[in-house]
């Protein structure tokens, strides 16, 4: 039902036609399903992927939920009725078009939001630290007859690894890996982390982190644009992807050549990644914090 009496305030930034509003609704259905659903017809056939597996069941985001799209907060869909709006329940529908109205945004969600933005922010300021070389994989699987990942086969037997693990320095910084080390790993760790201190240990060269990008996006649907929600995802199937090639599983039947942290020439290829994993994750950042501040600004 239109409801006619609600003006359109001044919170809402751009307007998108009827046009670009469902051609980026089309784009992003399509981009996303290039990535799912292969995956979905592997899912069917009980085949396991060590990447989206991860995204997936992680992050707990259903892939059907990932195709739905939405503008964000701040835009308004020209000529949009309820029967031609994306299925959104949270669009506010008018005679002028939808929008999303942060008026609605759920009240006990409001202090989260402010928690991630500050999350975001202390991230972005610190110095990007570029030396851990993938090795919380190792630390999850150290001196343990329950590996995580049994279905995978190793690339070392278990006194090699554990030696490996022993002959190098951890410098984990991300807590939700640190607490899959094995117990014995934990105190060989530089940094003491806990949930506690999450905000303050954060650093945006991690792969981990800028995973993490994914969850704190799409945590905001639909008030985070999908534009961006997409990015982010995108980020977090590459990043995934150099996280297990440098991991101690042996993937290369599934086309995942191993990056070798074992050796000076491994080590120097993680970097290579781990930065460009940076780079590409700055403007992804950077807006994610632009839109969470647009939001909360509203409340």
């Amino acid at each position: 039902m239109i409801e006619p009496e609600i003006e359109i305030p001044v919170l809402v930034s751009q307007r998108l036609s009827k046009t670009q509003w469902e051609r980026r609704q089309d784009e992003h259905r399509q981009a996303i399903a290039q990535i799912v659903d292969p995956y979905l017809e592997k899912k069917q056939h009980q085949q396991n992927d060590p990447i989206l597996d991860f995204l997936f069941e992680y992050y707990a985001f259903r892939p059907s939920h990932l195709k739905r799209w939405s503008p964000g907060t701040g835009v308004l869909l020209e000529n949009a009725t309820r029967q031609t709006t994306p299925p959104i329940s949270e669009l506010t529908i008018t005679d002028e078009g939808a929008w999303l109205d942060p008026a609605h945004f759920p009240e006990n969600r409001k202090s989260s939001a402010r928690w991630i933005l500050s999350l975001l922010k202390n991230t972005l300021k610190k110095d990007p630290s570029f030396g851990c070389f993938g090795m919380h994989e190792w630390a999850m699987v150290y001196k343990s007859d329950n590996v995580r990942h049994n279905h995978l086969p190793m690339r070392m037997d278990k006194e090699e690894l554990a030696d490996f693990v022993e002959s190098r320095p951890l410098v984990c910084t991300h807590f939700d890996a640190f607490r899959f080390f094995t117990d014995p790993a934990k105190p060989m760790n530089k940094f003491d982390l806990s949930r506690e201190k999450f905000n303050q240990t954060e650093q945006a060269g991690c792969l981990h982190t800028n995973m993490d990008l994914y969850k704190w996006a799409f945590k905001l649907f639909p008030w985070i644009g999908s534009d961006l929600i997409q990015k982010a995802f995108i980020l977090a199937v590459d990043t995934r992807r150099i996280d297990m090639k440098a991991s101690p599983y042996d993937l290369r039947e599934r086309g995942l050549q191993p990056i070798k942290i074992e050796t000076k020439e491994g080590r120097k290829e993680y970097v290579a990644k781990q930065k460009d994993i940076y780079r590409r994750s700055l403007p992804i950042r950077q807006k994610l914090i632009e839109q969470y501040k647009q939001l909360i600004s509203y409340f």
